[in-house]
């Protein structure tokens, strides 16, 4: 696979649905947050091996704002997990050259988790690789309403015109403003569902599932994702001329 990567065309943003952690844990008898656990280091793992890739953009789904429904144990267990993952993933980010962008509501969340997004987005915006995007406490119907509740404002201030307002300049208001569309959407552990993810920037994207659970995902994984990626006719609504 190695060599066949060599000749195919990689995808400039790569957007991940990370499922199947539970299922993982359940498999050996583990807890659900070990699933978690284990799903952070895989992610990591995929950071660096996309970077290598060349892979300009990475996106993850983290927590959604629909997450915040389970049990109260499993939430508190994962912000835990969060606070100790942004601490590595500050190390990963500068060892690798990586810029770190976090997408969603986080006002939501304590404010030592926070300010820890704050802190990684500013000691790592002048990396000029990867760009690592992290969708937490995110939903793609609630990016779009808050998107449509500034413009409205916007309108109202009269900084915006009514004939202003095209597919470009709404876009411009969403949580991935200056960062192009997923090329490529690869979701794990065999959902064929969207699960209110980057709504308006999927219009396009090529999506890939496999049944792999993300604590397996790995870089051959991500390789046999490609590979499939570079079968796909691209055509963006149009007619294939040749």
């Amino acid at each position: 696979m190695e060599d066949k990567m060599e000749s195919m065309k990689i995808p400039d943003h790569v957007a991940l649905i990370l499922d199947g952690n539970g299922r993982w844990a359940k498999k050996r008898g583990l807890p659900r947050t070990m699933g978690h656990k284990e799903g952070c280091v895989t992610v990591e793992k995929t950071v660096e091996i996309a970077a290598r890739m060349g892979i300009k953009y990475l996106t993850v789904y983290g927590f959604s704002t629909e997450n915040w429904k389970r049990s109260v144990e499993e939430v508190g267990a994962l912000m835990q997990l969060f606070r100790y993952y942004m601490v590595r993933l500050l190390k990963i980010a500068k060892a690798n050259n990586v810029r770190v962008k976090m997408i969603g509501e986080r006002s939501r969340f304590d404010k030592d988790i926070v300010e820890g997004i704050n802190r990684l987005e500013r000691e790592t915006k002048d990396n000029t690789g990867l760009t690592f995007i992290i969708a937490v406490n995110y939903g793609g119907r609630d990016e779009i309403v808050r998107a449509a509740r500034r413009m409205a404002d916007d309108l109202e201030s009269g900084k915006l015109k009514k004939e202003e307002i095209t597919e470009q300049s709404f876009a411009s208001y969403l949580d991935t403003a200056g960062i192009p569309d997923p090329d490529l959407l690869i979701r794990t552990s065999g959902e064929l569902r969207l699960s209110n993810y980057l709504l308006w920037q999927l219009a396009y994207t090529e999506i890939y599932v496999t049944d792999c659970l993300w604590p397996d995902f790995d870089k051959e994984e991500l390789e046999k994702a490609i590979a499939a990626y570079n079968k796909r006719d691209r055509r963006f609504g149009g007619v294939k001329t040749t």
